[in-house]
């Protein structure tokens, strides 16, 4: 397994930011109006409205109702420019499949980043948007930044990110989410808390949880590059239970303020087999602390 490398900064200089224009969706602006102004970059900010159906309005009504639409697209646009002012930024407001305008978007505006809110809704992929938010999570090429209903840490603080929490399972996704999380803690001179879940053994098993931890610090020192000790303090954390109440309970504990978590990327169909790491995904970017960044690998 290679060491991700200390050197290469992680760009935050495109972020997409999409809204339904609810209170869920709003508590998300101060976050990604905070990077941009951190990392000089710009807040991409888009609505998309569902396409207007006149099939049951008579054809003489028609041009008036398409007036209206644009009257309620021009006010809307203004109502993001208003969102960001005093941020570098442009506004969308389109109209069609939602994933599919977000998913053009992200290629269009070569985002680094998606900002969005999401809701407490118990269930897998309950979040804000419905299934849209589910397909931007699961889907996205790029990280997705949420912020959930029980965050406490201000967006200054979220983005000052002194304390980074970076739940690791050696996966392939993990890996992926190792470089940001590095990157990160490095860019802001932070405490690098890394943590390994290990499930509850079954009876019988002949390995007790105690005896894997000295092998699974081992192997979360190897993710750093050597000279991390320079410009973060590491530590290396290892839990016994379930994974994301794990998780959970060691981002308040710790207080901190950003969790970069990895993912596997869904690709093609939602199989039962890929249904396991998001509903662990799902729990912990709804009972967060602080905002999620979420990686795909």
């Amino acid at each position: 397994m290679a060491t991700p490398s200390a050197k290469t900064r992680v760009s935050l200089s495109n972020i997409l930011y999409a809204t339904d224009f609810s209170s869920i969706a709003g508590a998300a602006v101060p976050y990604a109006a905070e990077i941009a102004r951190r990392y000089g970059g710009r807040v991409h900010a888009v609505h998309v409205r569902s396409i207007q159906a006149y099939g049951i309005a008579p054809p003489e009504s028609w041009p008036a109702l398409k007036e209206a639409a644009e009257v309620q697209a021009k006010e809307e646009a203004e109502r993001l420019d208003r969102l960001f002012q005093g941020v570098e930024h442009d506004s969308t407001v389109t109209e069609g499949d939602v994933w599919e305008v977000l998913s053009r978007l992200i290629d269009e505006k070569h985002a680094d980043l998606i900002v969005m809110g999401t809701h407490g809704r118990e269930g897998l992929g309950k979040i804000l948007l419905g299934s849209v938010a589910e397909n931007v999570l699961r889907r996205a090429a790029c990280p997705v930044l949420t912020v959930g209903p029980r965050v406490l840490v201000s967006p200054e603080r979220a983005v000052e990110m002194k304390r980074i929490l970076f739940p690791t399972d050696f996966s392939a996704a993990s890996q992926a989410a190792a470089a940001y999380a590095i990157s990160l803690a490095q860019e802001n001179q932070a405490y690098l808390d890394l943590l390994h879940v290990i499930e509850k053994r079954k009876t019988g098993e002949l390995v007790l949880a105690q005896e894997l931890v000295p092998g699974t610090k081992g192997r979360m020192r190897a993710l750093l590059p050597p000279e991390a000790d320079l410009w973060c303090e590491p530590t290396y954390l290892v839990e016994e239970g379930d994974p994301a109440e794990s998780i959970l309970k060691t981002a308040k504990e710790h207080g901190a303020d950003m969790i970069v978590l990895g993912v596997k990327r869904l690709q093609g169909g939602f199989s039962p087999a890929a249904r396991a790491p998001w509903a662990t995904a799902h729990k912990i970017i709804v009972g967060a602390p602080c905002p999620v960044l979420t990686v795909h690998g």
